[in-house]
């Protein structure tokens, strides 16, 4: 039978989440099948398997086939999930998706073509389930509004909402007065966590001969520093504080201030540093969304909404 399902999609780049899924940003292919017991997506005479290496930094990532496989990754786990969806289905996806703000107008009628691709019907398995599947439509949201729209009922009311996203290689910042997005105010900075956990380790290799991976840092950061020198804990801890610091510095200089407007953080960078954005006394009124997930489901109300007015 043919099936008709919506699957919205955050391409992070450090994580990739769907509404239900999230899952790192690293994938390895293979030529020969795994071994037993080794979750994979065969497409094309191709194995592809999850890794918890995340790849490197993509602005465009159009340019790597193996975010696409990662797409139908994302899209099998969802489908995974469906009750409704059984074998032989054709399912027919529509495919809500997400870009920073600082390159939406510049990249989303590129990844809206790449990812439909030429809507023929695309067989593929994952984790022994075959699929026949064909992306009959995709649009682009930009990140962050998407995840304030899911959250801040109340939008509307306040005068001066600011959403700050920060992710894995950008820290994506808008401003809604009363529900309006002002455009003079909605960029990205080319700053997010990797950018810290490079700097640390760096730091921290030269100064102290150890290497930290981002795991080690995520732990200190997370409070575990017993397990660690204390003048490696010490150390991280005085750049976490700088990085947010010059983080909201940043912010200010681009016309944001902190203390006058309603600040909601976005993302798992944010709940990351959450401790020390509060500890830093810039902050007046704010609230932290400890959904990982929020701008998939944002993208995913975004097109219901879309479909609504089309309907209309």
């Amino acid at each position: 039978m043919i099936k008709q399902v919506r699957i919205a999609i955050d391409h992070g780049n450090r994580n990739m989440k769907t509404v239900n899924h999230i899952f790192t940003t690293g994938v390895e292919t293979n030529d020969l099948k795994p071994g037993r017991g080794i979750p994979f997506l065969e497409y094309q005479g191709k194995y592809y398997t999850l890794s918890n290496r995340r790849m490197p930094y993509q602005r465009d990532k159009t340019k790597d086939f193996r975010y696409f496989a990662l797409t139908l990754i994302a899209i099998a786990k969802e489908l995974e999930d469906n009750p409704h969806i059984k074998d032989g289905d054709i399912v027919r996806v529509k495919l809500p998706i997400g870009l920073p703000p600082k390159h939406f107008a510049e990249l989303y009628e590129r990844y809206e073509q790449y990812f439909k691709g030429r809507g023929s019907i695309m067989h593929f398995s994952f984790n022994g389930h075959n699929y026949d599947v064909t992306i009959t439509d995709v649009m682009a949201f930009p990140q962050n509004y998407a995840a304030l729209m899911y959250y801040v009922e109340n939008a509307i009311e306040i005068p001066k909402l600011v959403g700050v996203d920060i992710g894995g290689f950008t820290t994506d910042y808008l401003m809604l007065r009363h529900g309006n997005l002002d455009m003079g105010c909605c960029d990205s900075l080319e700053n997010g966590i990797i950018n810290l956990y490079n700097s640390v380790s760096s730091k921290i290799r030269s100064e102290y001969d150890m290497l930290l991976e981002e795991a080690d840092i995520d732990s200190i950061i997370n409070g575990m520093t017993q397990y660690y020198d204390d003048r490696v804990v010490s150390a991280l801890m005085q750049q976490v504080q700088d990085f947010v610091t010059d983080l909201l510095s940043s912010l200010r200089e681009r016309g944001i201030d902190t203390r006058s407007s309603y600040i909601v953080f976005i993302g798992g960078g944010a709940m990351l540093l959450k401790d020390y954005i509060i500890a830093s006394g810039k902050l007046s009124k704010y609230r932290f969304v400890d959904d990982i997930c929020a701008n998939a489901k944002g993208n995913d109300l975004l097109y219901q909404l879309q479909e609504c007015e089309a309907h209309d």
